[in-house]
């Protein structure tokens, strides 16, 4: 078990990491999402030893390890940026953590070729890493990790450079991999939709803090405030301000939407009403619908599906529609809002629960 004890990071004038708590059980997948300076790096140089915190305590099964170097620890981690020895072969490369750890000649062969095979090495065992491509590099990188069979895996975006067949494939694999050795796995990702594919637990990080931590779906679907929320929405979610007055939210005192049953009983007053894209549409369902008139200010295509930028109630969303929706901006439309997957928050930010458990 992994505990982050009140660990903080300041460097300077800048805090890399706020204080924080977090626990992680051994064969556990634990995924850090959050965008580019979240904080995703500095924690995980934390839970390695690359770095120590300026305050606070870091245990691994119950020992005190914040002063241990990275090298006196049973860590593997992997960064987006591949790193190889330039002068080994791919076969030396994969081979050195077990060499180290002097481990004999055939189950390190045996080792090696298993995780090549796994990451499609197999026939560039051979050669340098100046002589592969960038994806076969990071490939490279990834099997070593496999094969060191550490306590901790730290994957750093690993995926982000491979091409999309074998990072899907991966993204399969991976999980299973390395919860079969009984270790803590944390991945750390830009992508709510990479967090969502690989389960487990997710936490979400925010100018160095996490947000929220628990089973992924969980998070996603029961976000407790609305950075969590925005943080696991791609494309991003769409809010308004309103007034919940009765069985109407308010815009300006006048009735803009119907207070879905899972918000019925939510104090009146003013909040902030989230839904994500896909939520919104120009052919909608008939049942937890609302009609609101919008107009379009322009439409991406994305091959099967649209990103259709609206203008609404003096707000810019984002709508997700199936197919080609070539558009022409400034046309009037009626926006279909599926008000039963309506999130609400305080005007501090909170999650305000309804009575009813909505669905995803």
């Amino acid at each position: 078990m992994l505990e982050l004890i009140d660990i903080a990071k300041v460097v300077g004038a800048d805090t890399h990491i706020h204080p924080t708590n977090l626990t992680l059980q051994r064969g556990s997948l634990n995924v850090l999402l959050g965008p580019t300076l979240s904080g995703k790096t500095s924690l995980m140089r934390l839970m390695a030893g690359l770095d120590k915190p300026t305050s606070g305590t870091i245990r691994f099964d119950g020992k005190d390890v914040t002063g241990v170097r990275v090298q006196d620890r049973s860590v593997a981690m992997v960064y987006q940026q591949f790193i190889n020895y330039p002068a080994m072969t791919v076969y030396e490369n994969i081979a050195s953590p077990m060499r180290i750890a002097g481990k004999d000649a055939a189950t390190i062969d045996r080792e090696v070729r298993q995780a090549a095979d796994l990451m499609k090495l197999t026939p560039y065992l051979a050669r340098t890493p100046l002589n592969l491509s960038g994806g076969q590099q990071q490939r490279t990188a990834l099997a070593r990790a496999i094969v060191k069979n550490a306590s901790l895996v730290l994957l750093d975006e690993p995926l982000a450079n491979l091409d999309y067949k074998l990072r899907e494939e991966l993204r399969e694999e991976l999980p299973k991999i390395f919860a079969a050795s009984g270790a803590i796995f944390v991945y750390a990702t830009t992508e709510p939709g990479e967090a969502l594919l690989l389960g487990g637990h997710t936490a979400t990080m925010h100018h160095g803090s996490i947000s929220q931590f628990g089973p992924t779906i969980d998070v996603y679907r029961r976000p407790a405030d609305i950075v969590t929320a925005k943080t696991f929405a791609d494309p991003p979610l769409n809010t308004l301000v309103v007034v919940k007055s009765g069985g109407s939210f308010l815009q300006d005192g006048a009735p803009l939407l119907p207070v879905p049953a899972h918000l019925a009983d939510i104090a009146d007053g003013p909040c902030t009403i989230a839904f994500h894209p896909y939520h919104l549409s120009l052919d909608g369902p008939a049942d937890g619908a609302a009609l609101l008139p919008a107009r379009i200010i322009i439409s991406e295509i994305a091959g099967s599906e649209s990103f259709v930028h609206v203008e609404s109630a003096g707000a810019r969303w984002i709508m997700l529609e199936p197919g080609i929706r070539n558009i022409e901006p400034d046309t009037a439309v009626n926006l279909i809002l599926d008000t039963r997957h309506l999130m609400a928050f305080s005007t501090d930010g909170r999650a305000i629960a309804g009575r009813l458990d909505r669905a995803a």
